[in-house]
């Protein structure tokens, strides 16, 4: 179904970055839903071509592209732009969702794993958004629109010693954001940043932290009922279709069995 205020992005183009699973692969599937062509980009494309495929059958209006590319690598997502230039003329909406954790804590983690962490949700993220914004202002549009997909550790610092690095990169992607929006108003211009800063959301994401310990991943979302990631991409839409003239900042949800 077509909502309300979603009707201006029709045909425009949308990059989600990491969307071969999880949340990047539900915002990827709604936008499409909502008849945006959809660039949708990981290391490996092989979920994202059998989602397209699915998109199709199932008669969505919008397409969905997959593109291969490492984002800890600048000059794959370079060249990723310029492919993008090229076939379809430019971003006008960047949903940076590419998130990893690595069980590194402070005091006993490897410089490989913060440096993994630090690559994607920092660096990649604000490569992307740079990007994006040049892709933009080439054009002329001027209402464009950047997402981040943050988290709630980006607002709080949980007692968990392997997600603080992690959540330190997150709190950079919240004042990423707000910088973000106070340069953008500087630029005089109407393109629009957002955060969105998920709970615990049921996808592969603690399967990857706890890549040793599966029993333990499997209990992170066994004790209470966890956000979906189809919940997050209702959120990207819902600030999608808000009027141009309002900027949302922020979005934190929890699960509501949720405590921290």
């Amino acid at each position: 179904m077509a909502r309300a205020g979603m009707e201006r992005w029709r045909d425009r183009l949308a990059l989600v970055t990491g969307a071969s699973g999880g949340i990047g692969a539900s915002v990827a599937r709604a936008l499409v839903q909502q008849g945006l062509k959809v660039v949708g980009c990981a290391r490996t494309v092989g979920n994202i071509e059998e989602l397209a495929a699915e998109c199709k059958s199932a008669g969505y209006p919008g397409t969905l592209i997959p593109y291969r590319c490492d984002l800890t690598n600048e000059e794959d997502i370079l060249s990723m732009f310029s492919a993008i230039r090229s076939q379809h003329s430019g971003v006008d909406i960047c949903i940076n969702n590419a998130g990893l954790a690595r069980p590194d804590s402070l005091l006993s983690g490897s410089t490989s794993g913060w440096k993994a962490m630090f690559d994607v949700n920092v660096l990649a993220l604000s490569i992307c958004t740079r990007e994006a914004y040049q892709s933009m202002k080439e054009r002329n549009v001027d209402d464009g629109h950047i997402i981040n997909i943050n988290s709630m550790s980006g607002h709080r610092v949980t007692p968990q010693s392997v997600v603080h690095f992690y959540s330190a990169t997150k709190y950079a992607v919240t004042a990423l954001t707000e910088g973000l929006r106070q340069e953008l108003r500087e630029a005089q211009t109407h393109i629009r940043a957002t955060c969105i800063s998920p709970g615990l959301v049921e996808t592969q994401f603690a399967f990857k932290l706890h890549d040793k310990d599966p029993e333990r991943a499997a209990a992170t979302y066994e004790h209470i009922k966890c956000l979906k990631p189809e919940d997050v991409a209702e959120a990207v839409i819902y600030v999608l279709s808000s009027p141009p003239h309002v900027q949302i900042g922020d979005i934190q949800m929890r699960p509501t069995e949720q405590v921290t």
